[in-house]
């Protein structure tokens, strides 16, 4: 152990890992180790173990060998009871004894042998082995033949040994057969035994301290140690608090802790190393946009809230912020694919990044959308200014990708801080705004924040509100507008149409609020759909009441929404509705718009067929505004067409309009398909249509929209003959 400790203290006093000179001697920490490794040996489980194993196979080594040698004692101490027997009896052999008929001990002589010596029987043979004489206990071995000369016989209970003494061993021609008492022989047995195992025991307690304490001095101790080392890698593994090893590292055990020492302290630098890496990286990802590697829109924020702290002199700089929205950058995407796209967006930002004074900050907030922020000063005097170049730089020149050239626009909002809000958010929000407001009213335009913009949101968002609840308390309600044959003058059906009239505190009790104010409001946040299913519903109940109750069986014409026709499964709620009213499939018309169906054409057709499957008529309103491909429209397995109040409004006085509504409804024909006009207002309205044979007519000329039962009266008063309606109806 000296030597050892003498070893180790040459070695250098070092903690691996932060190269600090440790203070405390090296020798001392080495003692205290192995003291206290010492006490952990005895308490280890390998430890105990490892003597248990140790002690159990001396011991079991040592049983086998006192298995042997038991035997052998045994024998020994019946050879020497044999020898006193063979030695008491020999000297009271009389050899004047003249025949071999008569015994050569004499009673008294025999008298006195088993009185006085361990001999308790005899049998005298002669040389014939013939028996001559018998004393003291009766033998159990009988001589009968040579062959029995050489047996010996003792007792189960080990208290008496009989043994034949041939003439060899008495060096007389006799042959006697001896019992002697061996009780003595058990006895001796017993201590021998007694003492072996006491022996044993001592030896293996012996054996397996010395070996458990070399096992523990070079085994046991290096592998706690280890242990030690390894725990405190558990649980601190970036930076391990591990000593250094006090054992020789020229032995394999004390090798193999400095080998596992520097492995712990490489896997330490490498997860600070790989923890630095992932925190770059997870820093990339949580500011930074991975297509264009600008800042995102966390970045943004935050670099807004720095810029706008106060300097040293306690002013606090304005700043521009400009928020740019790709125009129909989706359209890109579907046509040409988000290679192209992505390119497109990485080719904008270099651009902005590259065009734009080092002051400005450039930012990818969005999938199509940028923000600029520059504070404001000799070099820009304005936020407009900041947008019209930002715009400039977009307009410049095309983009040129995959040998393809794209000319991009833009919608810019624009906002000032502090002017348009104090708080980074609030100046984000209102120049999303300003953008909004640029996509409302065309794209490729810039627009400054106005509090107005922001009012007409917070309009919008009360509206909102206000819907949802006039949805939940039944405060919307439905009106309906007579469709008529032309040629025929009968009511062949109905549009329904919502209507909204809001309960405040007025003298009517309320407030109408128009569609063309509360259903883009419902449009913008999916609340038409919803609205759109409670409309059909509510509509075929009272077609299915007309019906039965009336006898007005005629068609009720329900307008779909492009979010109902793309988002939801019109066919199984369109299906419902009619399993759940009882209303003929045919007695129901859905309108939709022409640029709905321009969205995707596949699901068009197929949404159309599937509705015409169950019996539905189709027709498209506003024939006429949209884009629709006639090749398109032959695919459509529509019904009608229905001409735009517009055309029809203005069809007197302009002649494009005049043209237009007159090709509708040959168009119509020549698809073998009804024409109906709407906004049919005045007679020569009617006498235009009639002149260029349109099939159906509805408008204020016949009626306005009007509630349920106002309908019914209506249909009850008419008398068919569409020329009684008046001129001012």
């Amino acid at each position: 152990m000296s030597s050892i400790l003498k070893t180790l203290s040459k070695n250098e006093d070092k903690i691996r890992g932060d190269g600090h000179t440790v203070k405390e001697s090296f020798v001392t920490r080495t003692n205290r180790f192995l003291a206290t490794s010492s006490t952990e040996i005895w308490r280890s489980t390998i430890s105990w173990r490892i003597a248990l194993a140790v002690f159990m196979t001396i011991l079991a080594v040592q049983a086998g060998i006192l298995n042997v040698t038991l035997r052998e004692f045994e024998n020994k101490e019946l050879m020497q009871l044999q020898e006193i027997g063979r030695s008491a009896i020999v000297p009271l052999i009389d050899q004047t004894v003249g025949t071999s008929l008569q015994s050569p001990i004499d009673l008294q002589s025999a008298n006195r042998l088993l009185s006085t010596t361990k001999v308790n029987g005899l049998n005298v043979y002669s040389a014939n082995l013939d028996l001559l004489a018998s004393y003291g206990e009766p033998m159990a071995l009988m001589v009968l033949d040579q062959d029995s000369l050489s047996e010996t016989f003792r007792s189960v209970d080990g208290g008496s040994y009989e043994v034949i003494f041939r003439s060899n061993d008495l060096r007389r021609p006799y042959v006697i057969a001896a019992r002697m008492d061996s009780a003595h022989v058990q006895s001796a047995v017993m201590n021998y035994v007694k003492q072996t195992i006491l022996i044993m025991l001592l030896m293996s307690a012996f054996v397996t301290s010395v070996l458990m304490l070399a096992l523990g001095h070079w085994l046991l101790e290096p592998i706690l140690f280890l242990r030690k080392s390894l725990i405190e890698a558990t649980k601190n593994p970036e930076n391990p608090d591990i000593k250094p090893s006090p054992f020789d590292k020229k032995d394999e055990i004390g090798g193999a802790i400095i080998l596992a020492q520097d492995l712990i302290f490489q896997n330490a630098e490498n997860l600070n190393r790989m923890k630095s890496t992932a925190e770059d990286k997870i820093h990339k990802l949580a500011y930074y946009d991975t297509l264009t590697a600008l800042p995102n829109r966390i970045m943004f924020l935050q670099s807004l809230s720095e810029n706008m702290q106060q300097n040293e002199q306690g002013v606090t700089p304005r700043h521009a912020i400009v928020v740019v929205d790709l125009d129909h950058f989706k359209d890109i995407n579907d046509s040409m694919g988000h290679n192209v796209g992505d390119a497109i967006l990485r080719s904008v930002g270099k651009r902005l990044r590259a065009s734009l004074p080092e002051s400005a900050m450039v930012s990818r907030t969005g999938e199509d959308e940028f923000a600029v922020t520059m504070p404001l000063g000799s070099h820009l005097l304005g936020s407009r200014e900041l947008g019209e170049r930002v715009m400039d730089v977009l307009r410049a020149e095309p983009f040129r990708v995959f040998n393809e050239q794209f000319q991009v626009r833009a919608s810019i909002g624009v906002a000032t801080f502090p002017d348009d809000g104090i708080e980074p958010d609030t100046v984000m929000k209102n120049a999303d705004i300003a953008l909004n407001r640029a996509k409302e009213e065309g794209r490729d335009s810039i627009k400054e924040y106005s509090e107005d913009f922001d009012r007409a949101v917070q309009a919008r968002f009360q509206m909102l509100r206000d819907l949802r609840d006039a949805m939940e308390n039944d405060e919307l309600a439905m009106h309906y507008q007579p469709q008529l044959n032309l040629k025929t003058g009968q009511v062949i059906g109905a549009e329904a149409l919502i209507r909204w009239f809001k309960p405040d505190n007025s003298k009517e009790g309320f407030q109408f609020i128009s569609p063309g104010e509360f259903i883009p409001v419902a449009e913008q946040s999916g609340l038409i759909v919803p609205i759109g299913e409670w409309v059909m519903m509510r509509a075929c109940k009272d077609a299915v009441k007309w019906r039965d109750e009336h006898d007005h069986d005629i068609r009720i014409a329900v307008n779909v929404s492009a979010m109902q026709f793309s988002g939801s499964d019109l066919v199984a709620y369109t299906q419902k509705v009619l399993t759940e009213t009882g209303l003929d499939p045919s007695k129901l018309e859905l309108e939709v718009t022409e640029s709905v169906f321009m969205d995707d054409i596949e699901h068009t057709i197929e949404t159309l067929n599937r509705l015409h499957s169950i019996g539905v008529e189709l027709a498209i309103d506003d024939f006429g505004t949209g884009y629709s491909s006639l090749s398109y429209l032959r695919q459509f397995p529509i019904d009608r067409l229905k001409i735009d109040q517009s055309f029809i409004r203005n069809a007197l006085e302009n002649p494009d309009d005049a043209a237009i509504a007159r090709t509708i409804v040959n168009l119509g024909h020549s698809l073998s398909l009804y024409v109906i006009a709407e906004g049919v207002e005045t007679v020569e309205h009617e006498k235009f249509l009639i002149e260029h044979n349109c099939d159906e007519v509805q408008g204020f000329r016949y009626s306005r929209p009007v509630p349920m039962d106002d309908f019914v009266k209506f249909l009850a008063d008419y008398n068919g003959d569409i020329s009684s309606f008046s001129q001012d109806s």
